[in-house]
Parts: structure tokens; sequence; C-alpha cells
């Protein structure tokens, strides 16, 4: 992640705190407690921006930090009435390569970040849910609405897991699929011990920074402000 720390500005943060009440702090707290890098969810040139919104609130809700999404023929836009705000909550990284593969451009960085990268999908080698374990760092990759993932993210992948169906249909939307599988891996993950499950310190410490900035009005002026005192002092 680099070194995040240098980015973090302590006395920023208290002096945006002062016009953040003591309930929205404490609320804050009890998220940052519980928020999480250790799964990730990667959404693949999906077509419909609704679909992809949901899945940011189904991040949020199951303390999922991160979303990335992979951008071939489709610019993926947030639908603000779908998120209900959950995009200011979760951080949204993009990849588009018009000369080379996005999908190289994402999977490399989760794989520096020590991810192991699984795509969901019904073909014959795919793993079932329920054998999906959740003690290592998982990303899951979901494709679009028609094709699902497409045959360079299947060739590039570490393995491939399904949702067993027992209807005709051969698949949930994609926000409903997420949600399946973030509640699987959440819920398996209170039986065990993960080392550095949750974010630290100075994670938390950027995040409280730019949740401050987003729920204080007009914080641009008041950190000009800040920075102007500084300089007088």
């Amino acid at each position: 992640m680099g070194d995040i720390e240098s980015d973090f500005d302590k006395g920023l943060l208290d002096y945006l705190g002062q016009y953040v009440t003591d309930h929205k702090k404490k609320v804050i707290e009890e998220v940052l407690a519980k928020r999480t890098r250790h799964f990730t969810v990667v959404l693949e040139d999906i077509y419909k921006p609704h679909n992809a919104s949901a899945v940011i609130r189904t991040c949020d809700c199951f303390g999922i930090q991160d979303l990335h999404v992979i951008e071939k023929t489709n610019a993926y836009k947030i639908n603000p009435y779908v998120t209900r705000g959950a995009s200011q909550w979760v951080d949204l990284h993009k990849y588009y390569n018009p000369e080379g593969s996005s999908v190289d451009m994402c999977f490399d960085q989760l794989r520096g970040q020590g991810y192991k990268i699984l795509g969901t999908s019904p073909n014959a080698n795919s793993i079932p849910i329920s054998e999906l374990k959740a003690d290592e760092k998982i990303a899951l990759v979901f494709g679009n609405e028609h094709e699902g993932i497409s045959s360079e993210v299947q060739g590039k992948v570490d393995g491939l897991v399904h949702i067993p169906m027992l209807g005709f249909t051969e698949s949930f939307n994609i926000s409903v699929s997420a949600s399946i599988f973030l509640f699987d891996l959440v819920q398996k993950t209170q039986k065990l011990d993960i080392p550095d499950f949750h974010l630290r310190e100075d994670e938390k410490n950027l995040l409280r920074l730019k949740w401050y900035r987003s729920i204080v009005k007009r914080s641009d002026l008041h950190e000009k402000m800040y920075l102007e005192n500084l300089k007088g002092n």
C-alpha cells in the first residue's frame, strides 16, 4: 500500500472533527473497527450501472473497503439512487488500458497486495461456494450481465467458484451473487482467527480524514482555512 501514513494530516483531522457530531464520530469508529481489505470484489466490464452500484452498497454492508472495476467497452458510472450514499464510504478503483490489458492492470495490482483471485463461473472446473476458504486474501471477480467473466479472465484467475443453482435459472444477478459470496465469507471468518483481518490504524486514519471531508459541508473551504492558519503560524 506504500507509505500511506505520509499522506495523513492529524491536525487537519482534528480541525475538521470540530464540525462532526459526536454521534457521527461514534458511528464512524464502529464501522472502522469492522472494516476489512481481506476480501475484495472485482467487476469486469459491467453494462448496467445500477447493478454495479448495487454491489457498492453490498460491499459497504459487509464491511468491504475496496471495489475494483475493470473497464473495457463499458465505462462505469455510479448511480447515486442505487448506492444510497454508499459510494462515499467504499474506495472505488478503476482500470482502463486502451493499449493493453485492463485485466492484467487490475490483477497485477491485486496480486501485488497478496490476493488470490477467483472468478465466479458455473464452469465445470469451478468449486462450489461451500468449498471456498476464508483464511486467505480473496478477490472475487464478477463478469457482466450477459456473458459472465470473459475468457481472458478465466485464463488468468487462480481458480473458479460458483453458487450451486437448484432451479431453471443459471445465475443470480451480480449484486445478489456478490451478497451471497460476501455473506458466506464473512460468516466463515467468525470461526477463524485471521491476523490483520481488519484495517491497520494508519489505514483507518486515512479513511477518517476522507470521511470527515465528505461529511463536513464545504470541507474544502475549512481545509483552505486550516492550511492558511498553518502558514500564518
